[in-house]
């Protein structure tokens, strides 16, 4: 038979049922004491936290070290791991990493000059064609009529 118990909201202590004492305050909120001590220091505005007895107290005081010891655990050590990402194997990845900065940096110019050299050869054909559609669409173009603009 399992029995429901309540803690005191005073010292943190199990009240079990049929015990305690129930003190409602005027703003409907509920507070179960354990016996008319909890009840009388509640009222005396004592601080749990300064009775040796109390749970607050002993937790706030690390007094409970063997069963908080017990609790803690372990955590598992992740092991890095290296994987092929996205498209790239982990060969090449490994490649990469190994090579020296120097040629990695000599690489990284190498493409930067060829990217440059393609956006210069696009650049000179869309020059070229703009060059030779000019004269065509000068004289394909109507003369633009004055028009006026109304009311506004």
């Amino acid at each position: 038979m399992v029995l429901k118990t309540t803690l005191c909201r005073f010292s943190g202590l199990r009240i079990y049922p049929g015990r305690g004492i129930l003190f409602i305050r005027v703003d409907n909120q509920q507070y179960l004491f354990l016996n008319k001590k909890c009840k009388r220091m509640f009222h005396n505005r004592m601080r749990p936290a300064k009775l040796a007895w109390t749970t607050t107290y002993r937790k706030q005081h690390k007094k409970d070290q063997v069963s908080e010891a017990a609790r803690k655990k372990r955590r598992t050590a992740s092991k890095a791991t290296a994987r092929a990402i996205a498209g790239t194997s982990l060969e090449a990845i490994n490649k990469r990493r190994s090579e020296k900065p120097e040629v990695r940096q000599a690489g990284r110019e190498q493409a930067i000059r060829e990217i440059k050299e393609r956006a210069k050869k696009a650049k000179a054909e869309r020059a070229k064609a703009a060059s030779k559609a000019a004269p065509a669409a000068r004289q394909a173009a109507p003369a633009a009529k004055n028009i006026g603009r109304g009311k506004r």
